[in-house]
């Protein structure tokens, strides 16, 4: 692997002297008439200026199109023997998109009078037959957001990280046309990409929410697609340093705010530059961010790891206690990260481009648990690191076909330890945590195994654009995939384990301090016995075929995709006997063989009807298809049961693709001149979703086992409102969703039937069922000052109320997610102001207040009382509580359960 690294990486060095670029496109088209007889222009020269010159001529009904241009902010000319010519002002071309720009010439009076007119700011989306939103980087500059995870979930269809009420496993994630998703884990708590890009990377990014082309697959919910900045011709830069703090009123909560400015400011540094090598054909472009963050979550060092602490009788003389902390306030809740982006771009004429791309991201953080609250030095850090590289070539065969071929390699690595040696000494005896009834660890350190998880993927892919006429727009391609899975998780033992040393305690004679010295660390050897450490290689395959039929006024999206995986992975042929420990008649052992690959078709449909000059109709329909996360496939790859019940879960390579039908039905409506809105309403069948099913063996040991066999449906009303005039900008997104299913995630069967619960066996309310979700965002900017204030609203989600014992409801069967957490609101406002120093150099001033109210929003409730922070506690509790630093409701009051106080960000920055 070292090696194959060490080729790629030396690949990606060797582009920074080799021209290379290419990138996902738009297009730009329409109809040229004279302005008096209304009749169509033949032969009009249409370029758009400052992109290599691409440009076009109307054919003899007036229509040109110009195809391949990049996402951006344009101007273009129009010009015609015996006419004016035109000049058409901040023509918005985005991804995958066709701008219409019609024009009406007048006959020339005065030689050399040029009209120079704006375009639409709010146009008709003629090729609109789904929901998506494209986002410019001028529209992200203006947002109070830090990352692309927050521009995604501010719009109409998405409720945190969930398409229309999918998993959030079920959203494909791509770079420059390239898919990043994390195709492992994936899981509730992992956003599936494995790289992450800065907002000031980013040209354009489209987020597509509804039914998607067939271009598009391993995805059943939405597609995000960030389309990063090329070098430009002429040099550019700027570098910028921020720091934040929280500033709240809840410091009975959220402990420590107060106490130290230092303690809890993050700062944060950018820099940014791009600009000529060779004019305008050879260009880069490089952005770069560090950012020590230090979040809202303190724990307090009473305790430190070596201390031994015994509260487990009732008798407190009884206690031994060993308290050597400073009780000083002690961040648990940080990170720091290293964000590079740098890309060259290559022009060596106007068909070709040709582009490098490379990415690193490098993070280690770690988490608040309330667990440890008072030893927090007895935590460890998650480190995870990923390294993209990409060349694209983009070939423009002629006016009306070109093609990109695209290749990468993504490299993704996932670590988490306290010391980077499993046998460090510095590791302590699990028996430092502490006896007894605190309800926190009291010393010692965490566990020191370790994951150590490697993910490489190899990627090709091919596109052909083709307008074969002016009504069609012919697309097709493939995409391969060579996955590489490295799973290398690290055990260790004690060397004295078994033996009666093993709990043996030394007292100090003059401290009375007790220690444990019997604690040893080796690795435990891998053998053919040893779960979870191997190596695959799946591989993937995709080609699809679409068609986009314009007319005047109707376009049609026609389209079909073929998917193919092949897990490479064996299987047992009796899943009661799976790995052969029984020895049993033929019949009921086991033989191991290949699982066939796993095939799909998908056909996509979308109709667009313009209604009139300012309304648009459409509808669409689609298959889509995903592989479940690949850790359903290959856990437990020996396929050993242990002695017990419900102690692992099979991985399983015959899992099939899981499955969504969609429809949508939609409006486009220009209101007012500037105001547009849009109404959709869609619904989605989601089958064969990744599940558990429970198997007992010969011997009547029960385990899970990995299978497609959840169901899920959502339907919703999603609302967007535009508002452009001058320097004010208003959007409104709103979502109205239902969601059901029988199962949260892929592991509730199997731990239900592992607690002795009943299946659910009906549809119930998913936990990301938020029924009402709003965001309002209202914008001003005038010369250099600009300011943009963001409302956030949710309705809360679903949660399991669990009634007391006394309750009547106790003895009722009450089905899980049964009521909702409370609602949540807050505010968040970002402004700016430039200044100009000298020359092309000036400063630039920012403030982002997060949370401007300071509210104290719900993230999870206790199941007794559907209240953050609040259960209810009986005397027994308290009776039970030994300790002699805090009261049980300590135990309870978990900040975690109330999401960010406000923060105050401060930016400082120098552009030129």
């Amino acid at each position: 692997m070292k090696n194959r690294f060490t080729l790629i990486f030396l690949t990606i060095n060797f582009l920074f002297f080799i021209p290379l670029l290419g990138q996902t496109t738009g297009k730009v088209s329409g109809r040229i008439i004279d302005e008096q007889t209304g009749e169509p222009l033949y032969g009009v020269n249409v370029v758009i200026t400052g992109e290599q010159q691409l440009g076009a001529a109307s054919n003899q009904d007036g229509i040109y199109y110009i195809i391949n241009v990049p996402p951006g902010t344009y101007e273009m000319r129009a010009s015609m023997i015996g006419y004016n010519p035109i000049v058409i002002k901040n023509v918005n071309v985005s991804v995958n998109r066709t701008a219409e720009v019609d024009l009406e010439m007048s006959q020339a009076t005065l030689q050399g009078e040029e009209i120079i007119i704006q375009a639409e700011k709010i146009s008709v989306k003629n090729d609109q037959t789904s929901s998506f939103r494209n986002v410019s980087s001028s529209s992200i500059e203006k947002l109070p957001v830090e990352n692309l995870d927050q521009i995604v979930n501010m719009q109409a269809g998405v409720v945190n990280g969930h398409f229309r009420g999918g998993r959030n496993t079920e959203v494909s994630y791509m770079i420059d046309g390239l898919q990043v998703d994390e195709a492992f884990y994936s899981d509730e708590e992992n956003i599936n990409k494995a790289i992450n890009v800065e907002t000031e990377s980013i040209k354009d990014v489209e987020i597509i929410t509804g039914t998607f082309n067939a271009e598009y697959g391993r995805a059943m919910s939405g597609v995000v697609n960030a389309v990063t900045k090329d070098g430009s011709e002429d040099f550019h830069g700027s570098a910028s340093i921020s720091l934040s703090n929280y500033f709240s009123s809840h410091d009975n909560i959220f402990p420590g705010l107060l106490s130290s400015l230092s303690l809890n400011t993050t700062k944060d540094y950018k820099m940014s530059l791009e600009g000529p090598i060779i004019g305008n054909k050879l260009t880069y472009f490089i952005n770069g961010r560090f950012r020590n963050r230090k979040g809202h979550l303190n724990g307090i060092r009473r305790y430190n790891p070596a201390d031994y602490n015994d509260y487990s009788v009732s008798n407190s003389d009884l206690w031994h206690v060993e308290q050597t902390g400073d009780s000083a306030y002690v961040s648990m809740d940080n990170s720091e990260d290293i964000s590079l982006l740098s890309k060259l771009v290559f022009r060596p004429s106007s068909e070709i481009k040709v582009s490098g791309l490379f990415t690193l991201n490098d993070e280690q953080s770690s988490s608040y648990s309330h667990y440890w609250k008072y030893n927090p030095d007895g935590l460890g850090k998650d480190y995870h690191s990923s390294y993209l590289g990409a060349m694209t070539l983009n070939h423009m065969v002629s006016h009306s076909m070109f093609y990109e071929l695209k290749a990468s390699y993504l490299k993704n690595e996932y670590q988490s330890y306290k010391y980077e040696d499993p046998t460090d000494s510095r590791y302590l005896h699990p028996r430092y945590r502490g006896l007894g009834y605190t309800g926190f660890v009291t010393g010692g350190t965490i566990d020191p195994d370790q994951e150590h998880d490697t993910f490489e993927d190899l990627t090709l892919k091919f596109d052909l654009n083709w307008q074969i006429s002016v009504h069609h727009a012919l697309k097709t391609g493939f995409q391969y995939i060579d996955h590489k899975i490295d799973k290398h998780p690290v055990s260790v033992m004690n060397k004295y384990e078994g033996t009666p040393e093993e709990y043996e305690s030394v007292i100090e004679p003059e401290t009375g301090k007790i220690d444990w010295p019997y604690y040893e660390l080796e690795i435990e050897p891998v053998t053919d016995k040893t779960m979870d450490v191997y190596t695959a290689h799946p591989e993937e395959f995709a080609c699809y075929i679409q068609d986009k039929i314009e007319y005047e006024s109707m376009v049609i999206n026609l389209g079909l995709r073929y998917d193919y995986f092949d897990s490479k992975q064996k299987y047992p042929t009796d899943r009661r006997n799976p790995d052969n420990e029984l020895l049993l008649p033929d019949s009921m052992m086991s033989e191991y063989k290949l699982a066939p690959p796993q095939t799909q078709l998908s056909p996509r449909f979308g109709l667009a009807y313009q209604l009139g000059e300012q309304a648009l109709l459409r509808f669409s329909y689609g298959h889509f298809f995903q592989m479940p996360p690949m850790y359903a496939l290959y856990t437990n790859n020996i396929f050993r049961v242990p002695l017990g019940d419900y102690e692992t879960t099979m991985g399983n390579s015959q899992l099939h693709a899981q499955k969504t039908v969609q429809y949508e039905i939609g409006l486009w409506q220009e209101l007012l001149e500037g105001l547009g809105l849009e109404v959709a309403l869609y619904y989605r069948d989601i089958y064969d979703l990744l599940s558990t099913k429970i198997i007992s063996t010969y011997n009547q040991i029960e385990y899970g086992l990995y299978t497609n066999k959840d169901y899920g449906n959502a339907r919703g009303l999603e609302v967007k409102l535009d508002f452009l005039r001058g320097g004010f900008s208003s959007t409104l997104n709103y979502t109205l969703s239902y969601t059901k299913g029988n199962a949260d995630d892929p592991q509730q069967t199997f731990d239900r039937a592992g607690s002795s619960m009943d299946p659910i066996k009906r549809f119930i309310p998913l936990s990301w069922d938020q029924r009402h979700t709003l965001n309002i965002t209202l914008g001003y900017a005038y010369n250099d000052l600009g300011s943009t204030l963001t409302f956030y609203y949710n309705s809360g989600q679903p949660y399991t109320f669990s009634p007391l014992e006394e309750s009547r409801l106790y003895n009722v069967n009450l089905y899980m997610n049964n009521d909702y957490t409370p609602s949540g609101y807050k505010f968040d406002f970002t402004g700016f102001y430039r200044l100009k120093l000298f020359g092309s150099y000036q400063a630039k001033l920012s403030l982002t207040i997060y949370n401007l109210l300071d509210r104290l929003n719900p993230v999870w409730v206790y199941d007794d009382t559907g209240q953050p922070y609040t259960t209810i506690i009986r005397d027994g509790d308290r009776a039970s509580h030994h300790s002699d630093f805090n009261e049980y409701k300590d135990r309870v009051q978990n900040p975690t359960a109330y999401s960010t106080p406000r923060e105050i960000k401060i930016g400082l920055g120098i552009e030129f």
